[in-house]
């Protein structure tokens, strides 16, 4: 296998999409009744149900320590995909499993577990329609999600302190026919030589990093193009998040 990537100069994206240009993005909030926070976020034509809610009790082993908890879900609706995706059974698969820890990693990160008392905060996020990224979607939606949850457990009294300390949002970045490209879909990661899914904070740092090359290897200096995109693509979607819970 080659370790070099092929200079294709300009490479054409669906809808003429630039290789930093995001795909449109939106957060439609209060989207059910009975979630705390509940939002569908749509990149391009992924879209992704998270919903969010506090409930009282903790895990067996933290009962007692006057901390909560933060633990995510995420499955693919069977019509998400151009053919009918099973259900998840009792045990979910392997993808699904990888995914929904990492989605409770990156919220952990800015949540003070100590200011949620011994109350778990859950996190669901159902794909309900893929086409690439959907779990930076989820992610970035979900955060969105927890921020409502948080605000509603706050005026019930449930909560004492607002437990959100941090912003957090994700992007996909990858090099597709040697070009380092933003935000890809799923005609794109389906081809891509490197795939790279980049969760960050607003103060720029990062909290979770997973990059494979899926074809090919790739140099530090296309390690860093990747970052860089993917920082200024995860503070446009940082703006878009408090542009969201503003209105």
């Amino acid at each position: 296998m080659s370790n070099s990537h092929a200079k294709t100069g300009k490479t054409a994206r669906p809808e003429n999409r630039r290789p930093n240009q995001l795909r449109p993005v939106s957060f439609h909030r209060h989207f059910t009744h009975h979630a705390g926070g509940s939002v569908i976020a749509t990149f391009g034509r992924t879209k992704v149900l998270c919903t969010a809610m506090i409930e009282k009790g903790v895990p067996d082993w933290l009962k007692g320590k006057g901390v909560g908890w933060l633990t995510a879900e995420y499955a693919m609706l069977p019509s998400s995909t151009v053919g009918r995706k099973r259900r998840d059974g009792a045990k979910p698969d392997g993808r699904s499993v990888e995914i929904q820890r990492l989605i409770g990693r990156v919220l952990r990160a800015v949540v003070a577990l100590d200011r949620v008392g011994e109350n778990t905060i859950f996190v669901d996020c159902d794909v309900l329609q893929a086409d690439g990224g959907t779990r930076t979607a989820a992610i970035t939606g979900a955060y969105v999600a927890l921020r409502d949850a948080a605000s509603a457990a706050m005026k019930s009294g449930l909560l004492v302190r607002d437990p959100i300390i941090g912003q957090a949002g994700a992007v996909s970045v990858g090099i597709v026919r040697g070009v380092p490209m933003l935000d890809l879909d799923y005609s794109e990661d389906s081809v891509a030589d490197v795939d790279m899914n980049v969760a960050m904070l607003s103060n720029g740092r990062f909290i979770e990093l997973q990059a494979t090359g899926e074809e090919n290897t790739f140099s530090r200096s296309e390690l860093d193009a990747m970052l860089a995109l993917a920082s200024t693509g995860i503070r446009r979607l940082h703006r878009l998040q408090k542009e969201a819970l503003a209105g």
